[in-house]
């Protein structure tokens, strides 16, 4: 959902809905507020399984974390910042501080959003931005449409690579990301395989 309102600043606005909406991610991408509602169960689950597989591949000895709902500074505006749902950053990502709790985009190495009601957000707007912050690769676990994408090789406001994974099959992460695994795509649009 986009919300427009009479701030002294965009910045103010987003701060003052943070305050009043609490458990909602609230974003601004390309100059508009963005508002999302609590995150479902399955949601939650897709994110914790994808962060106990990166830990057993050895991500973190390979100099490497993963982080839900870390801040993303954008290049796209002055006040431009995202909240992806799980990030594959580098180690040091805490000395790339920007502000209000966001990170530079030179450390991120993967983005992942599952997508919710603000689906279209995740598979345009989304995709544009982060390609054009540099992010090297962005999952996408499209379940309104029962399928994972994954872009990379960002390249101004656009990725030069989407592949699509249905159900049944893996999503090998990009040799960006630093890490070998894959990742079901069952597990990616429900959670669990159970």
């Amino acid at each position: 959902m986009a919300v427009i309102l009479h701030e002294s600043s965009l910045a103010d606005a987003a701060d003052r809905l943070w305050e009043e909406l609490p458990g909602h991610r609230v974003e601004i991408i390309r100059g508009g507020i963005f508002v999302t509602p609590p995150p479902d169960g399955p949601h939650q689950e897709v994110l914790l399984e994808v962060s106990c597989e990166f830990l057993s591949a050895g991500g973190r000895a390979l100099g490497l974390k993963v982080l839900q709902g870390i801040g993303l500074w954008l290049p796209t505006g002055p006040d431009d910042y995202a909240v992806p749902d799980l990030s594959i950053v580098d180690a040091d990502y805490k000395d790339a501080l920007v502000a209000k709790n966001c990170y530079a985009p030179n450390v991120f190495r993967l983005v992942l959003e599952v997508t919710s009601s603000n689906w279209g957000n995740d598979l345009v707007t989304k995709v544009e931005t982060y390609a054009e912050a540099g992010i090297p690769a962005y999952i996408i676990a499209d379940r309104k449409h029962d399928e994972v994408l994954v872009y990379v090789d960002p390249e101004g406001d656009r990725y030069r690579t989407c592949s699509t994974y249905k159900r049944g099959s893996s999503v090998p992460l990009p040799p960006s990301v630093g890490v070998g695994m894959e990742l079901s795509v069952d597990r990616l649009l429900d959670g669990d395989e159970d």
